[in-house]
């Protein structure tokens, strides 16, 4: 079975293999009332699925379900209540798009579990397995790709003064010791995310941002998440309705140092920047 250093994710046996020779997209489809920017909108089937149905058409790869919102501060939703929110929904995708790939944004094993169980095929959890001891056992055991994303603290007190010595050299120490424990509880197919507005500052998040090819020597595709982030709206002084620009640019800027998944919101213009990269690199 080939794996993700192979440039494919292996999604589990019955999916097909994504090809990640080029970069792909990531659509994101929260099902939350208070997420910081699409929080509330998607509330009934039909506006799901026109929703995930535009992403598709519009190229995304992956669509990203999360049923609890992980800004900072929010407020923590039980296992039980998350599941009841996003498994319906995964049911109903696999059940109108037939060659759907689905990844299950939880930081719950047994959320994860059920998910996959249901159809999604891909474990994307923001806490790097530090708030379920349980999740990597499960990762391994369900044999999907686990998306490894570095944080600093919760959601609820990551933005509480964070502080490194060295952001970038502390997030590759990070993701040498959670590689190893992962592949130690069998899982092979690992996606590195850096964290971006994850228990950091805005310096700290240009900082990884500007050293991003840094992460390429783990041989690990990298996914990129700072649609519509405060990183945007904080330097250039707009809402996050307005960040759509300055998210194309620093997506542009993630790709050219070999990120291979762009998480995002604009599912057409992050597709834009990855066409346009690669006529600019030939």
């Amino acid at each position: 079975m080939e794996t993700l250093q192979d440039t494919n994710i292996s999604t589990n046996s019955k999916a097909k293999m994504i090809k990640l020779d080029q970069p792909i997209v990531m659509g994101i489809l929260n099902l939350t009332p208070d997420s910081f920017f699409d929080g509330g909108k998607y509330n009934n089937e039909e506006e799901i699925l026109a929703q995930v149905t535009n992403m598709l058409n519009n190229g995304a790869t992956v669509i990203d379900i999360g049923g609890q919102s992980t800004k900072p501060g929010a407020k923590i939703v039980a296992e039980q209540a998350e599941l009841d929110r996003v498994l319906p929904i995964i049911k109903l995708l696999k059940k109108n798009f037939e060659n759907i790939t689905i990844s299950i944004d939880t930081y719950y094993s047994f959320v994860a579990e059920k998910c996959i169980e249901a159809g999604a095929a891909i474990i994307n959890d923001v806490s790097g397995g530090s708030l379920d001891n349980e999740m990597f056992k499960t990762a391994g055991k369900l044999n999907v790709p686990y998306v490894l994303m570095h944080i600093k603290g919760t959601p609820q007190n990551m933005q509480q003064n964070p502080t490194y010595t060295n952001v970038v050299e502390e997030v590759k120490t990070y993701f040498t010791e959670k590689i190893k424990l992962l592949k130690e509880n069998g899982v092979d197919d690992i996606i590195l995310d850096p964290g971006f507005g994850f228990g950091k500052t805005v310096e700290h998040n240009y900082q990884i941002l500007t050293n991003l090819q840094e992460f390429n020597s783990f041989n690990l595709p990298v996914l990129v998440g700072v649609s519509r982030k405060s990183m945007l709206t904080k330097v250039l002084g707009i809402e996050t309705n307005e960040a759509l620009n300055g998210t194309s640019v620093l997506n542009t800027i993630a790709l050219q140092k070999g990120a291979k998944i762009l998480r995002v919101h604009d599912v057409k213009e992050a597709n834009e920047c990855i066409l346009l990269v690669k006529k600019l690199q030939g």
